[in-house]
Order: C-alpha cells, then sequence, then structure tokens
C-alpha cells in the first residue's frame, strides 16, 4: 500500500515539531500518594493529568534496559508506534519506505492527541520489541507460515492489544472451568470479557449423572467471586466484565433481581457498621455478591410484541425446552425497570436489533457484548479498540473533513496490523480474529466539539453533525477495509457471508446524511470484498481521554461545567470547560462579556447566558433521558457495532419512565442502553422483619434548659446564613436553628422549618450519621461556592449544612467509615453534581463517575471499563 504524508513533515521527525518539557506526574488522595515520578518528559502542550495518566498507566515502571522504567512520552508513543510500523512491513502491508511514513503520521497523531489506542496497546505493545521484555507463554497467535495458530512462549512476542473479548459458554463443568481460567488471562493484561449463559440450565433441572443443576446464578456468583480478585492490566484497575442472560431462561426473575436483593444486604451491612454506601472495598459489599460485573438482559422482538399487547411470556428448560414458568411480559418489564431504578442494573440488549445488522449471520449469530456494550460480535472473538479527538479537527467553525478521514485511514490500518501480530487468550479467539477481524474505530470528545460550535448535545442540528461525523468514520474504515482486501484478500470466512455484509453496508449508505460518500465503497466491496467484518463502534474511552485532554467521553454531553485541574507545582485551581468560550465565541458573545460570563460562573457556579443558549451548555444530568436516546438513534445505524453510554435519570425519575425509555430504545432501533438514576444506590430502603407489635416506643431526650451551643456563620453562593447547634452533656448535637440573611423570605422559612423537623429527629434517637447519608449531595436552588475550605462547593444548603455537621462531629459517623460516602476525595474534575453513590476508586479512594456503562475515577484515571 501507498502512505501518503499529510500531517508531518518529510524529514522532520513529529517529536521535533513540538516543545518539551519535563514535570512531575503525581497522582493522590488528599495527603495519600498513590504514584510520583520526577522528570517526566512530556509536549508542553499537554495538560498535568494527561502526563500523569500516561506516567502512571502506560509508562512501563521495569525491565526497561539502562534507566528501569519508561520516563517519556516519546518513548511510549515510539515503542507502540515503531513495533505497529515494523510489523506492519513484516506482514508486507508496505515497504519500509512507505513504512516510515506510515510511522511518522501516526506518532504525530498520537504525540498531538489527535487519537489514542484502546489501554491494552500501552499497556503491553513493543515490550518485547523495543525492550526485550519476556512474559510467561500460554496465549495463542495466528502463524503465517503454517497458515494456522500456535502457542506461543513469550506473550510479549505478540502482545494481548485487544480491550474487548466475547466467550461462550456451554452447559458442562468443564466449559465453565476453561472459561474461568480465560477470563483471568483477559483481564491480567488488562481486557474486559463478556459472555452469554443462558445455555446453562437452570436451578433443579436434572443432570445427566442423576441429582439437579444448582443454577445459572450459583455459577455467577463463583465467576463473580474469581473477578474480584483479579485486576485488569497486573495492577491498573478492575476486572471489566459483563454477564447476559436471555429473557426466557427460567432463572431470570432470580438474575434481575440479583443486584438490587445483594444491595440490600450491602445496606444492612453499612447500617452495622461495616463499610460505606458504594465503596466496593468495603466489608459490606466484599461480602456480598454480584458487584464485579454488568449485567444485562437479552430481549427478543418477540418478547417486546407480547408486552405491547399485554400477552404472557413463556421461560423454558434449557434441557428439556418445556415451559418452565409464564409471566406476564409487562410484569416482566416492570421487574427489570425497578432493579435498574434501584442500582442501574440491569441493563437491555435488543437482539433482533443487533442481529438485523450482523455481517456475518451465516457464521453464527450475536448472542452478546463486551463489558461495556460497544463491541458486539460472535462467541470467541475479540476487537481492537481506537478513538479520534473530534475536537483536534475543528478549526473555529469548521470540522476538518479531510484530515478527520485521513487520521481514520491511519488509526485503521494500524487496527488492521494488529490484528495477525497480536496474541490472544484462546486458540478459538486467536483463530476468528484471523478468520473475521473485526475493529473498532470510534471518537471521543462529540459533546465537546458540540459546545465549541454552539450546538445543544439535544438540538436537532446537534444529532444532525454527529451522524455525519460517525457516517464519514465509517465511511472512512470500510473504504480502507476494501483497498486492503484488493491488496490481501478479504477476511477468511467472507465468502459464506458476502450478501449479508454488502446488505449492512447498503442499510449504512440508506441512513446516512452523505449516501454518496458509501457509493464507491460498496462497488469496491462488490468487487473486492471486505478485509474486515466490523469497522466501528462507540466506546466509554475512559483512561485513554485523559491521555487525549477530552473534555467528553465517547459519545457523551459533557458531565460538568466547571472541574478541578492539578497545578504542576502542587495544589489545584477551579477551571471551566475547555469548550466554554470557543463556544461562547461561535454564538457571538464580546471578549468582555465572555469574561465576565466565565468570572460569575467560577463565583456561582451558574452560567449566565441569554435564554435561548442555556440548552447548548447543558450537561448529562440537565439533558432529558430521550435526547439521550436520541443521539444514540442518531448514531447508531452508521456504525458497525454497538454504543457505550449511560442514560442520565434525576433521582425523582420513576419506574414507569424507565420502562418507557426501554420501549422507546427498542422502537428507535437501537441495540442496547443502559440507565442511571441519580443517587440511587444512597436511597436504598432498609426492611427489618420485626412485627410492629415487637418495636420499642421512641422517647424524646429534651435538651436542659441551659446548654453549651455552636454558632457557624457561611455562604453558600450569594446567600448567607448562621447556623447554631444545640449540644447535650456529652457534646452530642441536639437540635438545630437556622438563620438567613434574608428573613421573612420563603427560603428562610423553610430552612427554619426544616431545622425544626431535624432537631426532632435527633432528640428521638436518630443517627446524626443517617441525616448526614440521606441529605449530603442533595442537589436545588441555591447552591454555588462556599467560604469553607473542606467544602468547596454546595449543592443544596442542606447539603452544606450536613456535610459540616459531619466533619464537625466525626464520631458519630462510625469512626470515618463512611468517609468516602460524605465526602467525595476527589482532587480534579470535580463536577456541579458529583455522583456521591458511584463506588470508591479501587487505586485512589475518590468516588467514581459513569462512564458509559461502567466507572471513571476523575481524580486518577482509572476504570471499570476495558478502553
Amino acid at each position: 500500500m501507498t502512505i501518503d504524508r499529510f500531517f508531518s513533515k518529510d524529514r522532520l521527525h513529529p517529536f521535533d515539531e513540538l516543545r518539551w518539557t519535563t514535570r512531575t506526574a503525581s497522582i493522590g488522595s488528599g495527603e495519600r500518594v498513590i504514584f510520583q515520578m520526577e522528570n517526566v518528559e512530556a509536549p508542553e502542550s499537554w495538560s498535568q493529568l494527561a502526563i500523569d495518566i500516561a506516567a502512571a498507566k502506560y509508562f512501563r515502571k521495569a525491565g526497561v534496559p539502562e534507566i528501569g522504567h519508561e520516563t517519556s512520552v516519546k518513548q511510549l508513543i515510539y515503542r507502540v508506534v515503531h513495533t505497529i510500523a515494523q510489523s506492519g512491513i513484516q506482514q508486507e502491508y508496505f515497504d519500509a519506505e512507505n513504512g516510515a511514513v506510515f510511522e511518522s503520521e501516526l506518532t504525530w497523531l498520537l504525540t498531538n492527541q489527535y487519537g489514542a489506542f484502546n489501554s491494552p496497546v500501552w499497556f503491553n505493545c513493543g515490550l518485547w520489541q523495543e525492550y526485550k521484555i519476556a512474559a510467561d507463554g500460554g496465549n495463542w497467535a495466528w502463524d503465517e507460515e503454517s497458515q494456522s495458530v500456535i502457542q506461543i512462549q513469550n506473550n510479549h512476542e505478540r502482545p494481548q492489544c485487544s480491550a474487548c473479548f466475547i466467550q461462550g459458554v456451554d452447559d458442562s463443568l468443564d466449559s465453565m472451568t476453561k472459561l474461568q481460567v480465560q477470563e483471568v488471562i483477559i483481564f491480567k493484561y488488562g481486557s474486559g470479557s463478556g459472555t452469554n449463559f443462558s445455555r446453562i440450565r437452570a436451578k433443579k433441572e436434572p443432570l445427566s449423572g442423576g441429582g439437579e443443576s444448582s443454577g445459572v446464578i450459583s455459577f455467577l456468583e463463583a465467576f463473580d467471586r474469581w473477578a474480584a480478585s483479579i485486576k485488569s492490566g497486573g495492577t491498573t484497575r478492575r476486572a471489566a466484565k459483563i454477564v447476559i442472560l436471555d429473557i426466557d431462561h427460567p432463572e431470570i426473575l432470580d438474575f434481575i433481581n440479583w443486584k438490587s436483593r445483594e444491595e440490600a444486604k450491602a445496606q444492612i451491612l453499612i447500617a452495622g457498621g461495616y463499610g460505606a454506601i458504594g465503596d466496593i472495598n468495603s466489608e459490606a459489599y466484599r461480602t456480598i455478591s454480584g458487584q464485579n460485573a454488568n449485567n444485562s438482559v437479552r430481549i427478543p422482538d418477540e418478547f417486546m410484541h407480547a408486552y405491547l399487547d399485554d400477552k404472557d411470556w413463556a421461560t423454558t428448560y434449557r434441557t428439556s425446552q418445556k415451559i418452565a414458568f409464564s409471566i406476564k411480559a409487562r410484569e416482566l418489564m416492570r421487574k427489570i425497570a425497578e432493579s435498574a431504578w434501584t442500582n442501574g442494573d440491569p441493563g437491555v440488549q435488543f437482539s433482533d436489533n443487533i442481529n438485523g445488522w450482523h455481517t456475518c449471520p451465516k457464521s453464527n449469530k450475536i448472542r452478546a457484548s463486551n463489558p461495556c456494550s460497544e463491541f458486539m460480535f460472535l462467541d470467541g472473538t475479540a476487537c481492537n479498540l481506537a478513538s479520534l479527538n473530534l475536537v483536534k479537527f475543528l478549526d473555529a467553525k469548521e470540522f476538518d473533513t479531510n484530515a478527520f478521514e485521513v487520521a481514520c485511514r491511519i488509526f485503521f490500518l494500524a487496527q488492521e496490523i494488529l490484528v495477525d501480530f497480536a496474541g490472544y487468550p484462546t486458540e478459538e479467539i486467536a483463530k476468528n480474529s484471523h478468520d473475521f477481524r473485526p475493529l473498532g474505530l470510534g471518537y471521543a470528545n462529540l459533546g465537546a466539539l458540540l459546545m465549541r460550535l454552539g450546538l445543544g448535545y439535544a438540538s436537532d442540528a446537534g444529532r444532525k453533525i454527529a451522524a455525519e461525523i460517525t457516517s464519514l468514520m465509517s465511511a472512512a474504515a470500510y473504504r480502507l477495509s476494501t483497498e486492503i482486501a484488493q491488496a490481501k484478500g478479504p477476511f477468511p470466512r467472507y465468502a459464506e457471508n458476502r450478501s449479508a455484509m454488502i446488505k449492512v453496508m447498503e442499510l449504512h449508505q440508506k441512513n446516512s446524511p452523505h449516501p454518496k460518500i458509501w457509493e464507491e465503497l460498496i462497488r469496491l466491496g462488490y468487487e473486492h470484498g471486505f478485509r474486515n467484518s466490523q469497522a466501528t463502534l462507540l466506546a466509554p474511552t475512559g483512561t485513554i481521554g485523559f491521555m487525549m485532554d477530552c473534555d467528553t467521553t465517547g459519545v457523551e454531553p459533557d458531565f460538568a461545567l466547571i472541574k478541578k485541574k492539578k497545578l504542576a507545582g502542587g495544589g489545584v485551581m477551579l477551571i471551566p470547560s475547555q469548550s466554554l468560550k470557543p463556544g461562547l465565541k461561535n454564538l457571538g458573545y464580546d471578549p468582555q462579556k465572555i469574561t465576565e460570563i466565565m468570572a460569575n460562573l467560577e463565583k456561582t457556579g451558574k452560567l449566565n447566558v441569554r435564554g435561548e443558549h442555556c440548552e447548548i451548555f447543558h450537561c448529562a444530568h440537565e439533558i432529558s433521558p430521550l435526547d439521550h436516546l436520541r443521539m444514540m438513534a442518531a448514531v447508531q445505524p452508521l456504525i458497525s457495532g454497538g454504543i457505550s453510554k449511560t442514560v442520565n435519570l434525576s433521582n425523582g425519575a420513576t419506574i414507569e419512565e424507565i420502562e418507557e425509555l426501554y420501549v422507546e430504545a427498542w422502537r428507535m432501533g437501537l441495540k442496547s442502553v443502559a440507565i442511571y438514576r441519580d443517587g440511587s444506590k444512597s436511597a436504598q430502603p432498609l426492611n427489618f422483619t420485626k412485627k410492629e407489635s415487637e418495636k420499642p416506643l421512641p422517647i424524646r431526650r429534651r435538651l436542659p434548659d441551659e446548654r453549651p451551643a455552636l454558632c457557624h456563620k457561611f455562604r453558600v453562593g450569594n446567600h448567607e446564613g448562621y447556623l447554631h447547634v444545640g449540644l447535650y452533656e456529652d457534646g452530642t448535637p441536639g437540635e438545630i436553628f437556622l438563620r438567613m440573611a434574608k428573613e421573612g423570605s420563603t427560603l428562610s422559612g423553610m430552612m427554619d422549618a426544616f431545622a425544626t423537623m431535624t432537631s426532632v429527629a435527633l432528640q428521638y434517637g436518630v443517627p446524626l450519621k443517617d441525616l448526614v447519608r440521606k441529605f449530603s449531595y442533595m442537589s436545588f436552588d441555591p447552591y454555588g461556592w462556599t467560604n469553607h475550605p473542606d467544602i468547596p462547593q454546595a449543592h443544596s444548603l442542606v447539603d452544606y449544612i450536613f456535610r459540616w455537621l459531619k466533619l464537625k462531629f466525626p464520631q458519630l459517623m462510625n469512626d470515618g467509615s463512611e468517609e468516602k460516602t460524605a465526602k467525595p476525595i476527589i482532587t480534579r474534575g470535580i463536577s456541579e453534581k458529583p455522583e456521591s453513590d458511584g463506588p470508591a476508586c479501587f487505586e485512589c479512594g475518590a468516588i467514581m463517575v459513569r462512564n458509559g456503562t461502567c466507572y471513571r475515577c476523575l481524580n486518577c484515571g482509572s476504570t471499570s471499563g476495558c478502553s
């Protein structure tokens, strides 16, 4: 193949085009430093956070000749790019001259943050080729000489480069044992795995040797324990996995309620002092099961029609195919919605929507996905991901389509080279990777791009731009795939799937806002076939999004307009989204007005723009759930795989609304959907079994007429007030009084009533820790920045009061065991509305936020996903 220069310059290395600096990379939580490296060399244009992430997550920490460990972004990028380029020459994708151009182009794109590969490429690629660092053997790889898959002795020689794996499992102990071993290998090298367990017989179904099966849930619990013990990439993050069950499985009700039931157990343990809400490292969560995977229910069209017609739905035994039990389809869907309302799981996958866009149906059905639900393909397959930073292709108001198309081609070619270069954890996956060659090119920073263009994420214009970019990306990838097929042949299993794949290409063309860009590639496809069975998807871009300095991840809108940024010399500063100023400028605001708007935002947390512009700057929690779905529906018909995205709901969303969202997602043709109701995990009810007659009557403990008190002056936004706390003889609080600066106002009256209610609760023995748990992080006006160093931003007056009480009376907070619930330990990226009920980061302890269907840490960059 011929590679033309577009980004890089002839006779000038891309590294030499940039100014470089040395900084100290550090990640910590409070006074605790979990990673630090001095004299890290990086481009001057990279933020401190991007440098921290590259050094902490991706630099090789041991075994590098002479220097011991990597110390420069140059070393990291050279290790990866040079290895890929040399492999491209060896596999005869291009000659040495064109290989040098390819290496220069890819280096330029990575160094300038135009894109990034998925994490396993950064973890593993080039360790043997550049540093001769060996690893244990056992993985499998394609051997060109023998035209077969062989087992390798040094896993770094053929490194694991794919983030996403789908594995099948049969109804046998041997199959399940093999799957368990394979998952461990996948997690060890930094990737994620998904499996549909629907073939496993249900509880009490007969076994061939006599006796009864213990059921699929019992095996899922065992797999969950294994995942809890394994860290992806060795020490970098918790294992990423998804478990899927078809909706006609006899244990579907137990599966739907699994996480809700276990969460209720955790709540009881937390009430007894065994941890904090959402802290998966606490004893409460370590004691229960089901916490180490995303769960998803597989739903066919037949079920959805039964739901709409209010008909019964039958579950069937796996061995006899007889009906196990029947239930109203609407009742079953309601139970899915109830569980999702409680904790966000299970998500749903629409099997007929997925298989209707399947390029290889003659080979088998698509039954599962990767953990974040963007890679959807055959069992026993893997996918290498790469994502482009959309903002980098924006010049003022113009999106550079030429540069974007060239970047798509360079990254896609690199991914294609990795297919046969890489190693895989099983013989089946190695063979299928060679035979089908599925890839996952995607993008990040869509929300930031739209904001900079002055377009609302929820607007028709915003969705149109998203569709155009997505169509261009997929067309560029598939066009290159036909060109590679012309040179090296189509993927080996193409012939049996030829008509189906052409049909899917025509579906992409039919749904494209610019169908002409598909015409030539479809013609070439007819003539030469395609090198890759899949080309594109939209991943959550968790850790790699930080390394690219993206404001937003994947296809998501911005999470918050105000974030905290770590400074190179220590400390933090509040900064607005990088996309705000360009967006305001494109909307016609003059420089002075922009300065005023930014100053007010930093002071109060509020954005004072013209009314017609408010929606342009709405963040995830301000966008309606239907508009989240509409964005997904705009781009779904234009990609090969799925979309990893969260549909955000307010705390007050109802179960019925969730149910309606599932139906709308199916009607819109989405392949899968996951919802998350804000604050759901911290709102779990505690149900005790004592009979009413056994409950002792509460006794009110009043304070003496003369008692000591504390007086605290505070400010939240533009509102000032005084908080008085009356104390018992033992120094514990028994009453609070609130006085606001604006006496006689409705706000003052409501706060006075709330203080009286709180005082009565305290005197009747309600633990302060329970009040803190319930009322911390409630969000409503007025809210904003405060004058308290430990509570820099409050989401309401109630939020401020109870977080202050927690700080003042730590002895009443279970000896600090609930610290991660009451106060997120986030040093960067704190939002206007933090998800205080997200899990604590397993690496630094900060509260994580939703990222697609997974979580990511805004403090240290760790992710529970696989990108």
